[in-house]
C-alpha cells in the first residue's frame, strides 16, 4: 500500500495537508493554504521535489566512542626474514 496526502482545515480556517506513510505515520505537516487548489499544488510540488531532494545534515556533530581495534601481526623484518632463511632462528 502507498502512502497518501490528506488535506484537512485547520484553527485558523486555512487548509493544510499532511503527508501518511503506508503503517499510519505522520511524516509531514504543510503549512496553511488559502483554499483546496492551492494545498493541491503544494503537494504536487511536494511530490516533484520529495523524489530528487538533496539531504543537508544540519545536526551538531556526534562524537561516538572509537572502538576498540584488532592489533595486526607485523609483517617480519628483512633482517628476520634472512635470519629464518639461513636457518639462525627457529620457527
Amino acid at each position: 500500500m502507498a502512502g497518501k496526502f490528506e488535506l484537512f482545515a485547520d484553527d485558523a480556517a486555512g487548509v493544510r495537508f499532511r503527508m501518511i506513510a503506508p503503517d499510519g505515520t505522520v511524516l509531514a505537516v504543510s503549512r496553511p493554504f488559502p483554499d483546496t487548489s492551492a494545498a493541491a499544488l503544494g503537494i504536487e510540488a511536494m511530490r516533484e521535489c520529495a523524489g530528487t531532494g538533496l539531504i543537508s545534515n544540519l545536526c551538531p556533530t556526534v562524537h561516538e566512542p572509537e572502538k576498540p581495534r584488532a592489533m595486526k601481526t607485523p609483517a617480519p623484518s628483512a633482517v628476520a626474514q634472512r635470519a629464518h632463511r639461513k636457518g639462525l632462528c627457529a620457527a
